[in-house]
This record gives C-alpha cells, structure tokens and sequence, in this order.
C-alpha cells in the first residue's frame, strides 16, 4: 500500500458512510429555507446608509449627490482636494459624455500612470460596500485598475442587500467576460506586514452616490 492509498484509507475511515443523495440534497434545502437566519445584519436600516458606513470604514470615500447632472461638480471637488489636474480619463459611455464637463477635460483613453479615472458601477453590495463592475465595449477592464484614484458613480437605485443578490441577479444574465468586485482600496502586507497601498490597483477609490 503507497502512502497515498494509507492516507486516503485513514480519511475514509473517519468519515464513515456516506449520507444518501437524497439526504444531502434534503439538508441543503433545509439551510436556504430561512437565509436571512444566516446572513449578517447590515450596518444601517436604509441600503446607501449601509453601504456608505461598510464602504467608508475600508478606506473609500464617499460623496453624495443629488442627480446625475451634478456629476462634474462633484467630480472637480474631489480632483482640487487632491491636488490633481482637471484631465482624467473617463468610461465612454453616452450618459457620461452627455453630462457639462466645462472646465475640466476627460479623454476616453487611460495611461499606465493615470492619475485619475471616473466609470460607472453596476451594482453596489452594501453588506460589504463592495462595487460591481462588468467589462463591456463602453467599459474597458484597465480603469479598473491603472488609475492611481479611481471615481466610480453608483446610483442608489443600485445598491443589493448581499453578495447573493448579486449572484442571483449574474445568473439571470449574459455572463460578462469580466465581473470586478471592489472592496476598498488596493492595499498589501505581503511585504514584513508593512501596508503598502495601491500595490495591486488604485491606491485611492472615491464613491460618488447618486439619489437620483
């Protein structure tokens, strides 16, 4: 007997009989009977209080807004509190050119040392204050991901309680080749625990919350 087969006898061993098919199929209906027994409380009653309070406590800031015309304001606030130029790069998408972008100039092509991009999410998790972005020909995967401050507009009518609301809501619909979830900032400690942020991503992600 090889070591391998004495491992695998020992495991089997343990483990005794297996449950009938039937059984198991039984106990996993029985756990989704009542999810909301196992899921955690959300942070906040209200879903963009949730998320803002999950998102904020990882390092993204926050800023809310009323429509989406006010996106250019709110957009060269954050550019002049950080000491940026009014040039970043911008998702091309029509709702997005559409809007007065007087006194700043955003371009649809991203650099490998960006120093600023603004996208669309498509969702907002607020148990976690995680983003959902999907790829797609008006939204080029690097802007996720070049930038060194990343501004993501998410509209309230967006936001999801969980993470499986996502996943239910991803099952309904054409697959994108690639769905990011955002948590926070890019960050690191790989490296003699010392946090080194920006390491995988952008260093800086700022949420503009859109009401209406």
């Amino acid at each position: 007997m090889t070591a391998r087969d004495r491992i695998l006898s020992a495991i089997r061993a343990t483990l005794g009989p297996g449950k009938p098919p039937e059984r198991i199929a039984a106990e996993a209906a029985a756990l989704l009977e009542d999810p909301d027994a196992a899921r955690p409380r959300l942070a906040a009653p209200e879903l963009p209080e949730a998320f803002a309070l999950k998102a904020a406590a990882l390092g993204t800031t926050i800023d809310r807004i009323a429509t989406l015309a006010e996106v250019p304001r709110a957009m060269a606030r954050y550019l002049d509190a950080h000491g940026l130029p009014p040039r970043f790069a911008m998702q091309p998408a029509p709702e997005l050119a559409a809007l007065d972008w007087a006194g700043l100039a955003p371009h649809p092509g991203i650099a490998a040392d960006e120093p600023a991009a603004l996208g669309l999410a498509l969702y907002g998790i607020a148990e976690s204050g995680s983003l959902v972005i999907h790829s797609g020909p008006e939204n080029p995967i690097l802007l996720s991901f070049l930038p060194l401050h990343h501004v993501v507009l998410l509209r309230e009518a967006t936001l999801l309680p969980y993470l499986e609301d996502y996943a239910a809501r991803l099952a309904a619909q054409a697959i994108p080749r690639n769905a990011i979830l955002i948590t926070g900032p890019s960050g690191t400690t790989d490296i003699e625990g010392s946090y080194v942020r920006g390491a995988h991503g952008p260093g800086f992600l700022h949420v503009i919350l859109i009401a209406g």
